[in-house]
């Protein structure tokens, strides 16, 4: 049960929308919001979720929290992507340079080293957090699939944010190839030069699902 949901049976509301299209879930999604927003970090295949609920809800806000540590790459894709689809991008930022934590941490800690949890919070959880509390979303549209992360096997199309907000994940079901097939369709970029400091691995979670 969600203050922010309070009459929604997020259990049944899982399995009415098995089966259904991501563009039903989005549809469905959006009928339930009244500040929806939607996430990114430009990693490869952002472009299907951003084109999915922004043909739907064009003015919709975008939540980008930039690390400051993209590839050249990655902020090249994300000025693509954000005039190619007219996003309405809102970007939240560490509140230290990565100047200075090159200087107090020596870099980017790696994942065994005890800093690496402060450095996620730092450039990743607490500027995440500061948005959520800023925007004040009832609805988070992400990019999370079943196929990333052992941890994510275990969840569902919707799920719950600490603060209860609806966490609504249309791609949950698919794959790559999927995927490939929608960017194909609709003429959209990739990107494939992408690095996440806070995860490092690609089978890790950051925090942001688990934490938040």
């Amino acid at each position: 049960m969600s203050q922010l949901h309070p009459s929604l049976d997020i259990d049944q509301a899982n399995q009415q929308l098995q089966g259904k299209s991501p563009e039903q879930i989005v549809e469905w999604a959006l009928s339930q919001a009244k500040n929806p927003i939607i996430t990114t970090n430009f990693r490869p295949y952002e472009s299907a979720i951003l084109h999915l609920v922004a043909k739907q809800r064009p003015d919709i806000t975008v939540l980008w929290v930039d690390s400051g540590y993209n590839t050249d790459a990655t902020y090249k894709f994300a000025n693509k992507v954000i005039s190619d689809l007219n996003l309405n991008v809102i970007t939240y930022i560490p509140k230290q340079t990565s100047a200075h934590r090159d200087v107090t941490m020596q870099g980017i800690p790696g994942i065994d080293n005890p800093l690496h949890d402060e450095f996620t919070d730092q450039v990743k959880l607490e500027p995440f957090r500061r948005a959520l509390n800023e925007l004040k979303p009832d609805v988070w549209f992400n990019a999370i699939r079943k196929d990333q992360t052992e941890f994510r096997q275990g969840l569902d199309v919707l799920s719950l944010s600490k603060d209860g907000v609806l966490k609504v994940a249309p791609l949950f079901e698919k794959t790559d190839a999927d995927l490939d097939v929608y960017l194909q369709e609709n003429d959209l970029p990739n990107e494939f030069d992408y690095f996440d400091p806070t995860k490092v691995e690609e089978h890790r979670e950051c925090g942001l699902h688990t934490q938040l």
